[in-house]
């Protein structure tokens, strides 16, 4: 895939600002624009070096555009690979689509979502699972996201999986040479040698598909349920955990109709906190659907808060024992983490015989704020970040993920060949499916439509 034409884009977002960045990469990016910029200082755009800045006005036919400036980037000393051109103006959106239509006019081509880091990977200066952690840096939200984006965008992983692919290849050549030489019945790849290598290839892939149960959650925020029955103060917690009235407070049971969901960072990782509406029998309609929803939520929660209700006697407590044994039996993957709330309203006497007779009990009052320390630290612990600040590689990406595990089932063929003494031709086909897959990772395999679907969820102007 090579690209002959000259793409254009706004690299900011979008609407009114301070400054606004325009890209434009390809063969013709320096004299398309080089013949609509005027520079302060009288120099020829077309004889500076990269890594220039120069200060100038965008004009076309006596009108002035805009006074912008211009940085140029040369060759495969751009992001792109190619010529690019970015230029800072104001931020005003006529004066940004005014310039962009200026250089449609002049030759240019509207850059596709995506397209200057497809550049970037065509042109070798990005290999594939580097040019999707770009997409993931840029949607990144906390500190940990961010964390793991860089890593990859700085080659982590894929240089993990370069370098197991090279290994694995280097031994394919081998019982390649082998099959060629057949007649002779020579062995050219060690066997003890090679089972030493799958051994570390399969320990290698195990850590890594592991790890995307860690990363999955990071990249994309762990759902928090808090349920329980009307009025317990499920709503009132949001609120002091978002430290914000983001859901309605009132005396009247039943206030909460629907679901409602917002996003905390704690120590770096996302949490998304559903406040749902209180489970219990009623009439009305739509509290019907909310509470409807209250269950479609907690089958998609990863953790699910209980709020007990007010535990005045051992006729109450018993209701609340009975409920939270409901939860766990109907939800039995889910991890179950129980509060009693309103903890102002007990005697320290009722909060001892509460924590005796429901072990891991957190203890809160979301009015007064107690207890909101140690529920965000417990929620924090449900979380394993060994890894995260071990800096050791985490696999965020659902397409990476499924080339591992298929990657290991053909490492594990390759295995159980070795030991059954199968033909050298047979393990042959194994191992070119392994090095496929590790392939795939790193965009050493690619087709245009894989590239397509990665490419398409980037933003324009990257």
């Amino acid at each position: 895939m090579l690209f002959h034409d000259t793409i254009v884009a706004l690299a900011t977002p979008s609407g009114s600002g301070a400054i606004a960045v325009i890209r434009v990469s390809g063969p013709d990016a320096i004299i398309t624009v080089a013949n609509v910029f005027k520079s302060a200082t009288a120099k020829d755009i077309l004889k500076q070096k990269s890594h220039t800045l120069h200060l100038g006005y965008i004009e076309d036919g006596g009108k002035v555009y805009d006074q912008v400036l211009l940085s140029i980037f040369k060759g495969t000393n751009s992001y792109t690979g190619e010529n690019t051109i970015e230029i800072s103006c104001h931020g005003s959106s006529f004066i940004q689509q005014q310039i962009i239509q200026l250089l449609l006019r002049k030759g240019c081509r509207m850059a596709q979502a995506g397209e200057f880091t497809l550049r970037a990977f065509i042109n070798g200066k990005l290999d594939l699972s580097q040019a999707e952690a770009v997409a993931d840096l840029i949607a990144s939200d906390n500190e940990a996201s961010h964390q793991i984006a860089m890593q990859q965008m700085r080659g982590g992983f894929s240089n993990e999986i370069a370098k197991l692919r090279e290994e694995l290849l280097n031994f394919a050549s081998l019982i390649e040479l082998e099959l060629d030489f057949s007649e002779e019945d020579v062995a050219f790849a060690d066997r003890s040698q090679f089972v030493e290598l799958l051994s570390r290839i399969e320990f290698v892939l195990k850590r890594l598909i592991d790890s995307f149960a860690v990363g999955n959650v990071i990249k994309n925020g762990i759902p928090v349920a808090i349920v329980g029955i009307p009025n317990v103060g499920k709503s009132t917690l949001l609120n002091t955990l978002l430290n914000e009235e983001r859901a309605i407070v009132s005396e009247v049971a039943g206030t909460t109709r629907d679901t409602i969901e917002d996003e905390l960072v704690i120590n770096g990782i996302g949490f998304r906190f559903i406040d749902t509406a209180g489970i219990r029998e009623t009439t009305d309609v739509v509290e019907s659907i909310g509470i409807k929803k209250t269950f479609e939520k907690i089958a998609q929660a990863q953790v699910v808060v209980y709020l007990s209700p007010y535990i005045p006697d051992n006729a109450a407590l018993n209701t609340v024992l009975l409920e939270i044994e409901k939860i766990k039996n109907q939800y039995p993957q889910k991890t179950l983490l129980i509060i009693a709330n309103k903890s102002d309203l007990y005697s320290p006497e009722q909060l001892a015989e509460i924590r005796v007779q429901i072990p891991g009990v957190l203890i809160t009052s979301a009015k007064l704020k107690i207890g909101i320390e140690e529920l965000k630290e417990k929620l924090l612990s449900f979380v394993n970040t060994g890894a995260l600040h071990n800096n050791e590689t985490i696999v965020t990406n659902s397409r990476h993920y499924d080339a591992l595990i298929k990657a290991l089932e053909e490492i594990q063929k390759v295995q159980f060949g070795l030991q059954s003494d199968l033909p050298a031709d047979l393990m042959a086909i194994d191992i070119r499916q392994a090095l496929y897959f590790f392939g795939e990772i790193t965009g050493q395999v690619t087709n245009d439509e894989l590239l397509g679907n990665i490419f398409a969820n980037f933003c324009i102007g990257k």
